[in-house]
């Protein structure tokens, strides 16, 4: 029997030689190139690194400026670190249902969400995009407009992904966009961030308070003595090491080259499994870069998932939708049925292992598998 984990990270020489260049160099400054590379890549004009997405989350709405009370709406699809950041504001998170085929945040529904909560405090929509498909980001952008909030970007599944031929993180009309180098968080060999933005004034914040908000301009009366300093704000510990810095240049240069072994293992996926009986394939409305492949089982999903491990395949679940986790649904009286669609969803959605280092062998061994389990359901 076959074991395919549901992510295995792809690694060779070049994240061991850039670690290296790290450890023999005490002069470099592998997280200034990140960033530079990183702004290349995505078209933006800065990039902020930090220690983990979700710090990135948190540093991103600290330099807009999140204060007590606010309010930020997002989906109840999203990955919790979202709302979690949110609520370290003492602000709150305002959730929108989906769309039942990308799982994406509905823009009707947004519009009535924003309706329903026109408050001076309202500050912005912050905007998951779901296993590596960009939502509709015109029709959000429109709402926004008419509504006055800001939009901000969670592109943690969506490094390299483009919408109308802009990269994801390089758009005129979003704020700032928040990325994930460990996304799956299984296993994670290093976390890392990073923010990007074409504001001036966000880029300096960040950068401000990522590190304790020390500065040390101004201090030029001490001489060389570089160890003075002073703190302006209320800061934290977001700056990202050199080795983490390190293995993350060598897994962006290799990204375009993951989205391809990605995109080439999601049209095997689609071509096999289609009319598999209870299984329903991902609709690609839009630019899929399929940093998750996730399938619809339409009886008994979890059963079906242990028959999978049985087989000796892993899979994910992404996710469980906010308004069913007990802190969420305590704080706010959430109902089981006050999202309808990203409900029926969560009940059926399975995320099948996908990586560049799967080989063909071990894709087919996936499909044969769901096939055969999916001939068991009755």
């Amino acid at each position: 029997m076959k074991e395919i984990p549901f992510f295995k990270p792809s690694i060779d020489e070049k994240e061991l030689n850039e670690i290296k260049e790290v450890l023999n160099q005490t002069d470099i400054n592998k997280t200034s190139e990140l960033e530079s590379n990183f702004s290349s890549y995505i078209g933006v004009g800065h990039s902020i690194s930090a220690t983990s997405g979700t710090a990135a989350m948190h540093l991103a709405l600290m330099s807009i400026d999140l204060k007590r009370g606010d309010k930020i709406v997002c989906s109840v699809n999203a990955f919790p670190s979202i709302a979690e950041v949110i609520r370290h504001f003492d602000a709150e998170p305002i959730f929108v249902d989906i769309d039942k085929d990308d799982f994406n945040i509905d823009p009707i529904k947004l519009d009535e969400v924003l309706t329903k909560s026109k408050h001076k405090k309202l500050k912005a929509v912050f905007v998951s995009h779901v296993a590596g498909q960009p939502a509709p980001m015109d029709e959000i952008y429109e709402v926004a407009e008419k509504h006055g909030v800001l939009i901000l970007e969670d592109a943690s599944n969506a490094l390299g992904a483009t919408y109308n031929g802009e990269m994801v993180g390089s758009l005129s009309k979003t704020t700032l966009s928040t990325f994930s180098f460990s996304p799956h968080s299984v296993n994670n060999i290093v976390n890392a961030g990073m923010i990007t933005t074409n504001e001036e004034e966000i880029d300096s914040r960040a950068r401000l308070l990522r590190n304790h908000a020390i500065v040390s301009e101004g201090w030029e009366k001490y001489g060389d003595l570089d160890y003075v300093y002073d703190v302006v704000d209320i800061g934290v510990k977001y700056d990202l090491s050199q080795i983490d810095a390190a293995f993350c240049m060598a897994q962006l240069a290799k990204n375009s080259s993951f989205i391809k072994r990605r995109k080439e293992i999601a049209k095997i996926f689609t071509k096999e499994l289609d009319g598999t009986p209870h299984i329903s394939t991902p609709v690609e409305k839009r630019d899929h870069i399929y940093s998750r492949y996730i399938i619809k089982v339409d009886k008994n999903r979890d059963s079906f998932a242990r028959e999978l491990a049985a087989k000796g395949i892993r899979t994910g679940l992404n996710y469980i939708p906010v308004h069913l986790l007990s802190y969420y649904k305590s704080k706010y009286n959430l109902k089981i049925n006050d999202f309808p669609v990203a409900l029926t969803n969560y009940q059926q959605i399975l995320s099948l292992p996908i990586y560049p280092s799967l080989s063909n062998d071990e894709v087919m061994y996936i499909c044969q598998s769901v096939k055969e389990v999916a001939k068991t359901r009755v």
